[in-house]
């Protein structure tokens, strides 16, 4: 029977003892999902349904009243500046035309006489056959005469306006889209009778509620999708605010204008978001990356140098539906430990892995 020294049996001890200590230490490195803190995306905060429409339309009206004789456009009649739209019967008015004619004749040879008189009466007023009141009455009688016929012609020259004005015509080149009067309807003047959308630049009409229409600024960007065009994305920009809200709806009108409006067209259902643009320095993090240091915010960073974790405190901003923001206390790029992190402790060691327990390399 062989006896083993004692310095062996030491030796021995010491070097199972070290092996137990490694896998003990291998065994206490759990694995941890980690992932590196990323700027924050922009968020739609609001969606809005509107439809598109023309920055500018007109509604067109006759500035005269009348039986509408005839109308010769519908809906959806793409027209040009100058274009007949709508007729009035003209019978009433032309015979207006036709007394304020007359009637500046008559002036003018209310006019004729009295020159004639006028004429007259100088001439023997040189003879010395009347006196100088008789004269005066006539010049004064010959300045009134002139007065009535500018006033007559003035008359006709109304009279023959409004004989125009019941041909109603298009103002600009664009697209009829309403129609409130038909033939045979009896219209006063100024009252709508179509409603002309121009051509060139449209926007979205949206409604936006009391509550939310303090989040609007002229010049904010928005983003518009089109339902009819795929929910095409087009980017946009506030033009307009309503100073007032709607009587019945209580709502604001509020205006975008698109960037890009080829592929828009009237009528057609939109949605707007309103874009809350992150800055560059705030980052994003998984709502699960939070823990506490005893009254704040804190996430646990791992260092790949010695393989451990430590509690940093960060100032937190807003909770998304996706994540949370974090204002201040990271850098862009630093791993951070995103899920049980109310198992972790100061300076222990972990294995990284991503969210599908992959072992990271880094």
């Amino acid at each position: 029977m062989r006896v083993v020294s004692p310095v062996f049996a030491l030796s021995l001890t010491l070097a199972l003892a070290g092996c137990a200590s490694e896998a003990t230490s291998d065994k206490l490195a759990r694995p941890a999902v980690v992932q590196q803190a990323v700027p924050a995306p922009a968020q739609s905060v609001d969606t809005y349904a509107g439809e598109v429409r023309a920055r500018y339309e007109s509604v067109l009206a006759f500035r005269v009243g009348g039986k509408l004789q005839e109308r010769k456009v519908d809906i959806g009649a793409r027209v040009k500046e100058g274009d007949v739209l709508a007729v009035l019967e003209p019978q009433d008015l032309a015979l207006q035309v036709s007394a304020a004619r007359a009637n500046a004749a008559s002036a003018k040879a209310d006019l004729a006489l009295a020159k004639a008189e006028l004429d007259r009466h100088a001439a023997m007023l040189e003879k010395g056959y009347i006196s100088r009141s008789m004269y005066d009455a006539r010049k004064n009688a010959w300045e009134a005469a002139q007065a009535r016929l500018e006033q007559a012609n003035s008359q006709l020259a109304v009279a023959q306006n409004q004989a125009a004005y019941t041909t109603l015509r298009a103002d600009h080149d664009g697209v009829i889209t309403a129609v409130t009067v038909e033939a045979g309807q009896v219209v006063a003047a100024g009252q709508p009778v179509l409603t002309l959308a121009h051509d060139g630049d449209v926007e979205v009409l949206i409604s936006v509620p009391e509550s939310r229409v303090a989040a609007f600024k002229p010049g904010q960007p928005v983003v518009a999708e089109i339902w009819a065009r795929d929910n095409l994305r087009v980017p946009g920009s506030v033009r307009e605010i309503s100073p007032e809200a709607d009587a019945a709806s209580r709502t604001y009108d509020v205006r975008v204008t698109l960037g890009s409006s080829k592929d828009a067209q009237l009528g057609m259902t939109a949605r707007v978001y309103l874009a809350d643009a992150a800055a560059d320095d705030v980052l994003m993090l998984p709502l699960t990356a939070l823990h506490r240091q005893g009254d704040k915010a804190a996430v646990w960073l791992y260092d790949p140098k010695s393989g451990q974790v430590h509690l940093k405190p960060v100032q937190v901003g807003q909770y998304r539906e996706d994540g949370v923001t974090v204002l201040a206390g990271l850098e862009p790029g630093q791993w951070v430990v995103t899920a049980g992190v109310h198992k972790l402790a100061e300076g222990q060691p972990v294995r990284p892995v991503d969210g599908d327990n992959r072992p990271l390399k880094m």
